[in-house]
């Protein structure tokens, strides 16, 4: 009986071993190196042969099953390459010691509405850069909302437009992100900007270090915790929760936001004349969990005060559903 428990333990193992939902990309000069695992070859589509301009396309389903979550690993390096991919289903891209350059478009292009990972591996140094004078949005670029994470080293270059930019709201957490130039911006993203930790260094920006736009044409309601990713938020607000940032010889402002630069904590330094908040006292609702019938004081930036002893400038009071503009002079 034991020998037989011991068998079928070491069937399961290798199924979890071989089972990793992974995509290797190795970029080598002009040429990559694709790897898929095998439980993925239905899945996961090369068009580009084994040419340094990777193009891979993820199926939706395939006889009604789905293999989760895929991992898309890039490392190596080429001066004449990128990677571009296409599907409609979240994924992690990771970067596990990538030198990245595309003369032609974007370092990287993801061609997908959900969520995507662009995680830094521990400890690795990875740069990306793209041509000049194109027609694409970015040298990294997600359609989808953008989470900027890892324990590694990002350094990107935007020589045609944005240094990263995405469609939808853009997290930041424990990356070191340096962004050495940019045509436009370096951050450019819609609904809001999160940053929740690691240290971001912006520089040499033509346009904004950091914009946020509304993605429509009416702000919704302020969720302050975005404890899930609150894809329904979209306020143009710039979150500055914890981390270094640092921010500097930009053209245009350091910070551009639709909505209200929001600074919790984390340590800062950009040019404070070279910021602009379009709304900034436009705080209609927001969303806390509060005791009924409690008054709530915040400042214009979304922060809870204790108590106005003292202070002076214009809060917002909320109870229950009143909410009112107070000026203390």
């Amino acid at each position: 009986m034991k020998k037989l428990f011991l068998a079928i333990f070491a069937v399961m193992t290798c199924v979890v071993v071989t089972a990793k939902n992974t995509v290797k990309v190795s970029f080598n000069g002009s040429t990559a190196t694709i790897t898929i695992d095998d439980n993925l070859k239905d899945f996961v589509t090369c068009t580009s042969g084994t040419l340094s301009h990777v193009v891979l396309v993820q199926a939706e389903t395939v006889a009604d099953s789905n293999p989760g979550e895929i991992t898309y690993e890039l490392s190596g390096n080429s001066d004449n390459g990128g990677f571009e991919l296409k599907g409609s289903y979240k994924c992690t891209v990771k970067l596990a010691g990538l030198t990245l350059t595309n003369t032609e478009g974007a370092a990287i292009n993801i061609d997908n509405g959900k969520r995507i990972e662009l995680n830094a591996g521990n400890g690795t140094t990875n740069t990306l850069a793209d041509g000049t004078n194109g027609n694409w949005k970015a040298c990294v670029y997600a359609k989808g909302h953008f989470e900027l994470k890892g324990k590694g080293t990002l350094n990107v270059t935007g020589n045609t437009a944005h240094a990263i930019s995405c469609k939808e709201y853009m997290q930041l957490k424990n990356l070191t992100l340096n962004i050495t130039g940019a045509v436009k911006d370096g951050l450019h993203c819609q609904q809001y900007f999160w940053m929740q930790s690691g240290t971001v260094n912006i520089s040499g920006a033509k346009a904004n270090g950091i914009k946020v736009e509304l993605d429509g044409k009416t702000p919704t309601e302020i969720y302050p915790e975005h404890e899930n990713g609150d894809d329904d938020e979209d306020t143009g607000n710039c979150y500055l929760d914890d981390g270094k940032l640092t921010i500097s010889n930009c053209d245009g402002n350091d910070i551009w936001t639709d909505g209200q630069l929001i600074v919790n904590g984390g340590t800062h330094s950009y040019d404070a004349s070279k910021v602009s908040q379009n709304n900034a006292t436009g705080i209609t609702t927001l969303r806390n969990d509060v005791t009924p019938g409690e008054a709530v004081i915040y400042d214009l930036n979304g922060r809870r005060v204790d108590m106005l002893d003292g202070r002076k400038g214009v809060f917002i009071i909320r109870k229950d559903n009143e909410i009112r503009k107070v000026i203390v002079k």
